[in-house]
């Protein structure tokens, strides 16, 4: 039986390439801090929980010490995670660092956590221009592409056979922070309209947790140094979004679609790039790699997971102030109240 070690497996995409390898017959291990974290469903399946600290040498070692057919990395976030791997690459047969489309920059150096929107007129290829390999915080919003591209480059330049995998948007069961829930909200809570900015023509390429799965087996199987680009095999923009959410949830509601003189703020989601940001995932599927699902036919598993969240008050990420701003339903009432004859 092929051995699997996934390094922070208890978020939403070590989950889904657990799920993935365990339903391929694979043995998978799943290492973590907190053992709450760790899905009973998964453990019930044969997934075994390590306790350990993905920056303990010593935790590090005992876990992979013994090598692995693939090594899946989740918590990679700077240089010094990267080298703390460096060491124990000669044993594992392939390894997939999960990193981020954050890295990427356009013309101007602007990247999506810049003040300034970044811009690209074409698909991201994974050779566009990245941001410079930086240190410092790595959970802040400049540091944080920048800390990855360090990781990348010391992983990629150490002749072993790492995939460095640059998901977008990812959305999946287990989400720590699920964007989705603005509209799942809305329709739980009934709401007659949804209101979208920029006629919800804005669009961040989304990347379904399951796809990434797919092309991390996929990886397995093909072990080699590299960086491939993990998107849904459609970029579907705000509009396309809310409809799929609506749909699958049994909601029927107005499009508000706004222009350029609706009241700032109002109509505002996550994927409010123009034009929209979206990933080539050519070399993806020049590897061979098959996708599971459009983001409407994958986001289910997240929407029916969020329903019974809330059924529970379990929530995640709910208490964050990320959210405040999304489930403000204030502005889309005073606009309403201000225009007769609209939706109530």
């Amino acid at each position: 039986m092929k051995r699997a070690v996934i390094l922070g497996g208890t978020g939403v995409l070590g989950r889904a390439i657990a799920w993935r390898l365990i339903r391929a017959g694979w043995a998978v291990e799943i290492t973590g801090r907190d053992r709450r974290k760790m899905p009973v469903e998964l453990t019930e399946a044969g997934a075994r929980f390590i306790v350990a600290e993905r920056r303990d040498d010593e935790a590090l070692a005992r876990v992979v010490g013994g090598g692995a057919d693939l090594l899946v990395d989740a918590v990679c976030y700077t240089e010094a995670d990267a080298r703390q791997l460096l060491p124990h690459l000669p044993a594992v047969t392939s390894a997939a660092m999960l990193s981020s489309k954050a890295v990427y920059v356009d013309a101007a150096g602007n990247h999506v956590n810049s003040d300034a929107p970044p811009r690209f007129d074409a698909p991201i290829l994974e050779s566009n221009p990245t941001m410079v390999p930086g240190a410092g915080k790595y959970d802040s919003r400049e540091g944080y592409g920048a800390n990855k591209v360090a990781a990348e480059h010391a992983l990629l330049d150490s002749g072993h056979p790492v995939t460095v995998i640059r998901a977008s948007k990812v959305h999946g069961e287990g989400a720590a922070m699920p964007r989705e829930w603005m509209f799942v909200k809305r329709v739980l809570d009934r709401r007659p309209a949804v209101f979208l900015a920029h006629a919800g023509l804005g669009g961040d390429h989304t990347t379904a947790a399951v796809n990434t799965a797919a092309l991390v087996e996929r990886v397995a199987a093909e072990p080699g140094p590299r960086v491939l680009n993990s998107a849904d095999p459609d970029a579907p923009n705000a509009r396309q979004i809310a409809a799929a959410i609506a749909q699958h949830l049994g909601h029927q509601w107005e499009e508000v679609l706004l222009d350029a003189t609706a009241p700032a703020g109002l109509g505002d989601h996550p994927w409010d790039f123009r034009p929209p940001l979206v990933l080539s995932t050519k070399a993806s599927l020049d590897l061979g790699y098959e996708p599971v699902g459009t983001y409407a036919q994958t986001i289910p598993l997240q929407l029916d997971w969020l329903v019974q969240a809330d059924a529970a008050g379990a929530v995640p990420g709910t208490d964050d102030p990320f959210f405040e701003h999304y489930i403000d339903y204030a502005p889309e009432e005073q606009f309403t109240a201000s225009r007769p004859g609209r939706t109530r």
